[in-house]
């Protein structure tokens, strides 16, 4: 019986040639050229996006559990205050993220991606994208975003948290706040950081503290509007944006 080959994803086309060929270029142009449209969408579609915080954690939390409760509460409580929410716009801690959102009064914005597996957008967000493309839609969330609230998650939310560490580490993008939501969680990692990266001198001292390990709804909100204030962004009810 001959197996059923799955089509190739947008990211595969890019960084897998088919061996031993290497791709037409002019099959390279047509990727470009959906490269350059994805990229003009969303930077027309978040344009005027003011003062936003990208929050992540797992797709598989469950609605009504204490990760979505939380996630639900400090999404309102940033949008209350004038903060946009930008999410994966998913299910699980993103759904949650975008719900509270809505629910404080300011943009709940959903950048999904297309995948083999597709996972659809939540139905509480506003300003919505589907991506092709991993490398686009995180240009997005670094871009627009004044900072990182990162909850529990997988391989897809440590994808995100490391990046995001090793532009600010490397000064490709200002030091805006990282922060990790739920020291249970996050405590064998920070102490891995600190035990082996930090002791073997793979990182410097400094770089531990662009991390930030929260457990309370308000001090996460606290640290996302201080962080967007040390930047030059006047964030908040009654600022403009």
């Amino acid at each position: 019986m001959t197996e059923q080959r799955r089509p190739q994803t947008p990211d595969e086309e890019i960084i897998q040639a088919e061996a031993p060929a290497v791709a037409a270029l002019e099959d390279d142009a047509r990727r470009l050229y959906r490269i350059k449209s994805e990229l003009d969408e969303g930077f027309r579609l978040l344009a005027d996006v003011g003062c936003a915080v990208s929050i992540f954690g797992s797709a598989r939390v469950p609605e009504g559990g204490e990760e979505y409760n939380f996630a639900r509460r400090v999404a309102r409580e940033l949008s209350q205050d004038g903060m946009a929410v930008i999410t994966g716009g998913g299910p699980g801690v993103m759904e949650a993220a975008n719900r509270g959102a809505q629910e404080g009064g300011s943009k709940s914005i959903g950048l999904n991606i297309r995948l083999p597996h597709e996972q659809g957008m939540n139905p509480y967000v506003d300003i919505g994208m589907t991506c092709r493309y991993f490398f686009t839609r995180k240009l997005f969330f670094v871009r627009y975003a004044l900072g990182f609230v990162v909850f529990p998650g997988g391989f897809g939310t440590m994808d995100e948290l490391f990046e995001a560490l090793t532009l600010s580490q490397t000064g490709k993008i200002r030091h805006f706040p990282i922060v990790l939501v739920g020291s249970d969680y996050w405590s064998g990692l920070i102490d891995w950081i600190r035990a082996r990266m930090l002791a073997e001198g793979k990182i410097d001292p400094v770089d531990r503290d662009l991390i930030g390990v929260v457990d309370d709804a308000h001090e996460v909100v606290a640290r996302v509007f201080a962080g967007a204030e040390l930047q030059g962004f006047p964030c908040g009810r009654g600022a403009s944006g």
